[in-house]
């Protein structure tokens, strides 16, 4: 059954408990930055269409990726390697969510990234606190993702690319970027065969509440991530 919660701190515990595997564990409320802040801040996240009531989600389990243990084919460092892509923080915000809401999905009839939550991550981003990783071919934009950090936690939203190995690339400069920033955890949210290739591993709910509530607290890296050089170190070979 699900319940409804005022989203605040008292509800870890509870949330942790809560015997919902898949579907929303609380309906109702607003977008707004308070509402995404307290609902990260627990371990929910909005998924709905705009057709929909918002819908809250904990997933059990939780698919994360430590960034240390992130792991990335071969051919994807290759193209690393040959500079085929140009990779920008936090140049572009709109425009990544902008084509992550398009991205078609299986199945999916709409796109959860809805007008409400997308100028809400936009203000967000402007805060500093939600961030755009973009690759560039050609000084066009050719894939990206984004995301929200606070404390210690990269909650990864979504991904586009329009070539192959675009978005990929993105995510390989951003956990590079995690691990030099001292971060515990991105939330990869949903359990998916594409996020396990990348060494993310679903955990109970329970397990990620406890990591969440001590890495929420760590200093949040706030402000513009800035560009960084596609000269980077190899994570791992696969």
């Amino acid at each position: 059954m699900v319940q409804e919660f005022t989203l605040n701190n008292e509800y870890y515990n509870a949330i942790a408990q809560i015997e919902v595997k898949e579907g929303p564990i609380a309906i109702g409320g607003e977008i707004s930055v308070t509402s995404l802040l307290n609902a990260y801040s627990l371990g929910l996240f909005p998924w709905s269409t705009e057709d929909e009531p918002i819908m809250w989600y904990s997933p059990d389990p939780r698919m994360v990726l430590h960034p240390v243990e992130a792991i990335f084919s071969k051919s994807l460092l290759k193209s690393i390697r040959n500079n085929e892509f140009q990779v920008k923080f936090d140049t572009d915000f709109e425009s990544v969510i902008s084509n992550c809401a398009m991205v078609e999905r299986g199945g999916e009839t709409g796109t959860w990234i809805t007008n409400a939550v997308k100028n809400t991550f936009i203000e967000l981003h402007k805060l500093g606190l939600a961030h755009s990783i973009e690759a560039y071919k050609e000084n066009i934009m050719v894939g990206g993702l984004y995301g929200l950090s606070l404390g210690r936690i990269f909650f990864g939203e979504s991904m586009f690319h329009l070539l192959p190995n675009a978005s990929k690339t993105a995510f390989y400069f951003l956990v590079d970027f995690l691990k030099s920033n001292n971060f515990d955890l991105i939330d990869a949210q949903q359990e998916t065969p594409y996020l396990a290739s990348f060494g993310a591993k679903a955990i109970p709910r329970a397990g990620f509440m406890e990591i969440l509530k001590d890495s929420i607290q760590k200093p949040s890296l706030i402000g513009q991530w800035g560009e960084i050089s596609v000269e980077k170190r190899v994570v791992k070979f696969v």
